[in-house]
């Protein structure tokens, strides 16, 4: 099972310097999470994991896989999938349509088959359609799979997004902001979800960004903390919340305060 690994890993946008260079591994079989003031870099971080931003320095790796200079299809098929800190969903298509336009990596049948239907088409179509239904029992949604996605609440429209990724079957899921806008009760269900996909069968590498503190204390086996787009410190939720450094991005000086 392989390591995604960041290596001196910095952006500039000009004269601004939006991460400083740092390292990270995201292992499978872990939750890995990362945290920080608004502003601190973070979606930058996943930007540039995922192709979308090309690194100022440094390197990424996934186990043999160089992915400093790869775009996002080739980190997609590299087995990442992401989700967006704003919901980028279909919204008149159905939840089914928009969780199975996540299964696009895995067609194997040709244009020419599906333009005619041609049984083996019929036959991936059906698949993935039951793979969806999995995902959607999953998440507790399988009553909104004829839903058009746009009419459901934020709530459910961000667990329509995180199948969707999942509809890749990844092997590194990056999820930005996860739970916000939604309640403690339905993050804990989400918690467990994102538990049970790190450590079933060879374990999923699970790495999020998020808010909610206390989500991450409960959830995360490693985190990372950045403020300004520097690293300021790492190790167990535990030991980065008790963190004076983290207490001080977090809450300012006392003078401050």
């Amino acid at each position: 099972m392989s390591t995604l690994t960041l290596k001196g890993v910095s952006k500039r946008f000009g004269g601004l310097q939006a991460v400083s260079p740092f390292d990270m591994e995201i292992a499978h079989g872990k939750i890995t999470g990362l945290i920080g003031p608004n502003g601190a870099g973070k979606t930058t971080v996943v930007n540039l994991i995922t192709g979308v931003y090309k690194l100022s320095g440094g390197s990424i790796r996934f186990g043999d896989i160089d992915l400093t200079e790869a775009s996002r299809h080739e980190v997609a098929r590299a087995g990442m999938a992401r989700t967006f800190q704003t919901i980028r969903l279909l919204p008149d298509a159905t939840v089914l349509a928009n969780v199975m336009i996540g299964m696009y990596r895995l067609q194997k049948t040709s244009l020419i088959a599906q333009m005619f239907g041609l049984p083996s088409s019929r036959a991936e179509t059906r698949r993935f359609r039951d793979e969806a239904y999995v995902l959607l029992e999953r998440f507790g949604m399988t009553r909104y799979a004829d839903y058009p996605a746009g009419t459901l609440s934020y709530g459910d429209q961000r667990r329509v997004e995180m199948m969707r990724a999942l509809a890749l079957q990844p092997d590194v899921l990056l999820l930005d902001e996860p739970v916000a806008g939604i309640n403690d009760v339905e993050s804990a269900k989400l918690g467990e979800i994102f538990r049970a996909l790190a450590t079933e069968g060879k374990g999923m590498a699970v790495f999020l960004i998020e808010h909610n503190m206390r989500f991450v204390t409960n959830l995360c086996d490693y985190v990372y903390v950045l403020d300004s787009g520097q690293l300021i410190a790492q190790g167990s939720a535990e030991q980065v919340i008790n963190d004076p450094l983290v207490i001080k991005a977090y809450l300012g000086d006392s003078d401050d305060a």
